[in-house]
């Protein structure tokens, strides 16, 4: 048993067809009263539909710390490889996508 202070170590194992992963390019984020739903998804261009690829359902509190993960890791890869440009923004200079706008 673990010490209140002591880290603990846990081992992480990803089998082959989920270490693949898929590609998305939207998210879709809902909420109920005790949990959130991540719905991700590929939309082609010039598809009439597409289909939700993964879905993850997780407490407030677990979505929230993701959002701080999620944040931290941004910054950290915006500090070594500078800003990240989204399609749409106000900045001038970017090239626009020619599709869905997300």
């Amino acid at each position: 048993m673990a010490t209140q202070g002591t880290p603990v170590q846990i081992q992480v194992e990803v089998d082959d067809a989920i270490a693949q992963g898929v590609y998305v390019n939207m998210a879709i984020v809902s909420h109920t009263d005790t949990e959130f739903i991540f719905d991700f998804v590929f939309i082609q261009p010039q598809a009439p539909k597409s289909k939700v690829r993964s879905r993850i359902i997780t407490s407030p509190a677990h979505a929230k710390r993701f959002l701080n993960a999620l944040q931290d890791n941004i910054q950290r890869y915006e500090g070594k490889s500078g800003a990240i440009k989204i399609a749409g923004e106000a900045d001038k200079g970017l090239e626009r996508y020619e599709g869905h706008y997300l």
